[in-house]
């Protein structure tokens, strides 16, 4: 099974604020950017997205310029909900909170969120549930970086601590075979 993981482009937070699931834009203009993503995707595909806004435009451009087999959002792609971090400035975190996270992130939970564990188990539930319907297209994944470096752990047996390991860029386009 080929897959594209795409990450949505860059938002319109201002850098340093931590914003997991929460609902916010992309910074315009994107019409190049999209553009330069269309060319590196397949002609056909069937396309799944996380439904925060700052991926299904995107996902809505591609499912405009592609032939879409299939187009669906599904929750199980959110990026990780940072609980009560959510669009908190990182650096006014405060550290007794931060720093445990910080250095086991793959197992402490954020307060009122999830740990990267939960994050990685409904990326797996997701990916067993495709892989079981034996799709005979290209997949394209539109979704966040947390959701991308799960999947590549799972793809390339990574360990979770070493999630980071794989860089991932605003407006990126990663190819995996499954």
């Amino acid at each position: 099974m080929e897959i594209y993981l795409v990450r949505h482009t860059e938002t319109i937070c201002e850098k340093g604020i931590c914003y997991g699931q929460s609902d916010v834009d992309i910074a315009e203009p994107f019409d190049t950017v999209f553009k330069n993503i269309l060319s590196h995707l397949p002609s056909e595909a069937i396309i799944f997205s996380s439904p925060l806004k700052r991926c299904v435009t995107l996902a809505k451009y591609i499912q405009n310029n592609i032939k879409t087999i299939s187009y669906q959002e599904d929750k199980r792609l959110m990026e990780m909900n940072f609980g009560d971090w959510e669009m908190k400035m990182w650096n006014d975190i405060p550290p007794e909170e931060l720093n445990p996270w910080m250095e086991d992130f793959v197992n402490i939970k954020v307060s009122n969120g999830e740990s990267f564990v939960e994050l990685h188990k409904r990326v797996e539930g997701f990916l067993i549930e495709k892989k079981s319907n034996n799709i005979d297209f290209p997949i394209i994944i539109v979704a966040h970086a947390g959701i991308i470096r799960s999947l590549l752990c799972h793809h390339s047996s990574l360990p979770l601590r070493d999630a980071f390991h794989n860089k991932v860029d605003f407006g990126e386009v990663i190819k995996i075979d499954f």
